[in-house]
């Protein structure tokens, strides 16, 4: 990947997956909620990004219970949250209903945070990042679980010039809540 110095700063998408979620009986899939591990996994992710420096200009959900929870509890962790919107596209999305709504993005958002699902995300995940020379993807080719976070950045005049193999993976992260909630 080169920089073009025409496209600006580079871009960074962030994928979280949402965190843990319970399985009550005879509630429907969207409908599901965070489950105890998730409550206190969803800050942590709020936390690891902001110590990262990756809070997004905007946010794209999913529009199930647990990914609207997730970010719920996540951005609670930041002074001033994005905008965020409520995407069904998002709720089971394959990588190319991932793509579609990220080229969607305006182009003056330069960091945009996609929460959503497995196996989807994984899947964008390394497709974007294409076949990397390092180890960097290999613990996302193992697992990608919930509360899991990738950065992927890349140089582009806008978002629709988002494509498979164009990105670097640049960080990686599970991160988990502890029992006490800290």
């Amino acid at each position: 990947m080169s920089a073009d110095t025409a496209a600006g700063p580079p871009r960074r998408l962030v994928v979280l997956r949402h965190a843990k979620s319970a399985w009550p009986p005879s509630v429907p899939d969207h409908e599901r909620p965070l489950a105890p591990r998730g409550l206190r996994d969803a800050p942590a992710a709020g936390r690891a990004l902001a110590d990262a420096g990756c809070l997004p200009d905007l946010v794209l959900c999913s529009t199930a219970v647990r990914a609207r929870r997730t970010w719920e509890l996540a951005s609670a962790r930041w002074g001033t949250p994005p905008p965020v919107r409520h995407d069904p596209r998002l709720y089971a999305a394959g990588v190319p209903e991932l793509l579609a709504v990220a080229r969607e993005t305006p182009a003056e958002v330069r960091t945009l945070l996609l929460v959503g699902h497995n196996p989807g995300l994984q899947d964008l995940v390394l497709d974007l990042a294409g076949d990397a020379l390092d180890d960097a993807l290999d613990p996302v080719r193992a697992k990608f679980p919930t509360s899991a976070v990738a950065v992927l950045a890349w140089s582009a005049p806008t978002w629709a010039d988002l494509a498979p193999g164009a990105t670097l993976l640049t960080w990686t992260a599970v991160p988990r809540g502890r029992q006490d909630g800290g």
